[in-house]
């Protein structure tokens, strides 16, 4: 494919005054260019004549200091989770820069569209182990789509054009640009002028499917008797939520989502089943063994999804939707292969898709509900002991109509969220799907503040999530923004006590937790609280969180030793999921 491109020129921009640009300043007209609003980020050394050139356009590019590297990469993911734009980070060199590689890695797992911006030491001194050198191109280079260092200032304005293409075409992901310090300082030699990428070879902005693969995925849709969707994030990247659905309600398909396709269809809909997987819910995960056809739409197969993936459907014909070629026949082989965006695979499926009506099909998932509900015997929370987790989540979930923006952390809580928050609006599940990252929650809530500053944002962490990034309400107190905050304290590092609990003779190897006063410093930080520990008083206890003009940090006691079921055990199939 040419590269189609849009130029900018020096007299479109803002801050050139005919002078000429050092490469600060062209970076700067860079994110401009790319309507770039938001950085978060951290300075130093390396990059600080980045930081120098930011100092003139503060007023055009809001930059938020974060307290930790790490909370910079997490906050440019829930930026671009809620916003759907791009993220934008930055540190300086060495251990700045690595700092960012779990936001990375993170990222381009979770397809998210991040460009992170890099300080690297003088070209003159690479390779000699100076000061906070560090190969941050080879370091990147497996968790990036695509990364590349700048050592002259006249090549910044292509290959940030470039960067910003990248993480967004097809599939999205981050991208890492490293700029040495003298290209940095050195003035362009050229007039400053902007491209802005529309197509590159081997990046396709949306890659439309062949009709040949969408006219034999509709045929296999057309004669299944038992047909069963798997809707993944796919289908909330690509902005798809008004095709899927149209989809779903000609053919009658019963719906199931991955954790991270949470908020693609609401909750509402009487197609939608739940949610499947290692802690999704019983009927969901039960009859994946007894659909003729599998449509897996923006999905991958994921272990947490397949269990055992050689005994997962392995009785249905396969229809998979994906847009990474590379995904195709890698778990599951697909009978009927689609590959492309699937906001335009849906577009072209709809029309050749048979309206039908499967009420007798989707009653056989609605049967299965009841076993589920008395075995877990999660509703009739009056009757425990102790708060329990779900409890809290189901309460906010009503006191927010479900319309909240969701972030949540790692673990049990995470599990919990995903099955009793009410999600109605797309967009609303934010959490660290493939690499598991504990601590992404609070930079990662506030991120999501910047990207969607009308919606409620309300963030559900672990007693031991909540210590890895801690240091990030400093970041939230000093920006304002308004993210309400509710640890679910076990005193225990739950889902590992858990495993043990069932899978190693309950031995307990290092999962006890002697936590801290979260209150107190949320107070130290700026930013007000309370911890709940009765029943009677949890209701009004999340009533203050939700009224409170700004941010607040709700702490609630729950149950010391509660497990997330249902469970499928690792390495095990679907059918085998427990109850108890």
């Amino acid at each position: 494919m040419a590269t189609a491109t849009k130029s900018i020129g020096v007299e479109d921009l803002t801050a050139t005054n005919g002078k000429a640009l050092t490469g600060g300043q062209a970076l700067m007209e860079c994110l401009l260019a790319e309507n770039v609003d938001t950085i978060f980020g951290y300075p130093g050394g390396a990059i600080m004549p980045v930081y120098d050139a930011l100092y003139d356009y503060m007023d055009r590019i809001e930059h938020i200091l974060v307290r930790h590297e790490q909370g910079a990469s997490h906050a440019a993911e829930g930026y671009a989770r809620s916003s759907g734009r791009v993220g934008v980070c930055m540190a300086t060199s060495g251990p700045g820069a690595t700092n960012l590689v779990t936001g990375i890695a993170d990222a381009i797992i979770d397809c998210t569209p991040m460009v992170a911006i890099t300080g690297q030491v003088a070209s003159s001194l690479l390779g000699t182990d100076a000061f906070q050198e560090t190969d941050v191109i080879g370091i990147t280079a497996p968790v990036c789509k695509w990364n590349y260092q700048v050592t002259n200032a006249d090549e910044i304005p292509e290959i940030m054009a470039k960067a910003f293409y990248i993480a967004q075409a097809g599939k999205p992901g981050p991208v890492l640009i490293d700029i040495t310090k003298d290209a940095q300082v050195a003035l362009m030699t050229k007039p400053f002028s902007y491209k802005k990428v529309e197509g590159l070879p081997g990046y396709h902005p949306r890659i439309k499917p062949k009709m040949e693969q969408v006219e034999k995925a509709a045929e296999l849709i057309n004669n299944a008797k038992k047909p069963y969707i798997l809707v993944g994030h796919g289908v909330l990247i690509s902005e798809a939520m008004d095709e899927f659905r149209a989809m779903v309600e000609k053919a009658d398909i019963p719906v199931a989502s991955t954790l991270l396709g949470l908020s693609a269809l609401s909750i509402e809909h009487p197609n939608y089943m739940g949610w499947l997987g290692m802690h999704g819910m019983y009927a969901p995960n039960v009859m994946t063994d007894e659909c003729d056809v599998l449509i897996a739409i923006g999905m991958r197969f994921d272990d947490r999804v397949t269990g055992d993936a050689s005994l997962f459907a392995k009785q249905a014909k396969i229809v998979h939707i994906e847009v990474d070629p590379a995904e195709i026949d890698k778990i599951k082989k697909a009978d009927a292969p689609v590959v492309g965006d699937a906001k335009e695979a849906l577009a072209m499926l709809l029309p050749l898709l048979e309206q039908k009506e499967r009420s007798d099909w989707k009653q056989e998932f609605r049967d299965l509900e009841p076993a589920e509900i008395a075995a877990v015997n999660d509703r009739d929370f009056a009757m425990q002991d102790k708060i329990k987790m779900a409890e809290v989540v189901k309460m906010v979930s009503d006191k927010t109509n479900g319309e909240a923006c969701v972030v949540v952390d790692v673990g049990q809580h995470q599990m919990v969220t995903a099955r009793y928050y009410d999600f109605k609006k797309p967009h609303s599940y934010i959490a660290s799907g493939g690499l598991g990252t504990m601590g992404f929650a609070i930079p990662a809530a506030f991120g999501a503040k910047m990207g969607a500053p009308d919606r409620d944002v309300i963030a559900f962490i672990g007693d031991g999530c909540f210590q890895m990034t801690i240091q990030e309400l400093g970041t939230i107190a000093q920006s304002g923004k308004a993210v309400k905050m509710i640890i679910l304290n076990n005193s225990f590092l739950g889902m590992v006590r858990q495993w043990q609990q069932l899978f190693f003779d309950r031995r307990y190897s290092f999962v006890d937790l002697e936590n801290p006063d979260f209150i107190t410093i949320a107070k130290g930080f700026g930013i007000p609280g309370h911890t709940c520990k009765e029943r009677e008083n949890l209701s009004d206890s999340i009533d203050t969180l939700l009224n409170t003009e700004g941010s607040y940090l709700l702490e609630v006691i729950v149950e010391k030793e509660e497990n997330v079921f249902p469970m499928v055990p690792a390495g095990r199939s679907v059918s085998e999921i427990r109850l108890k």
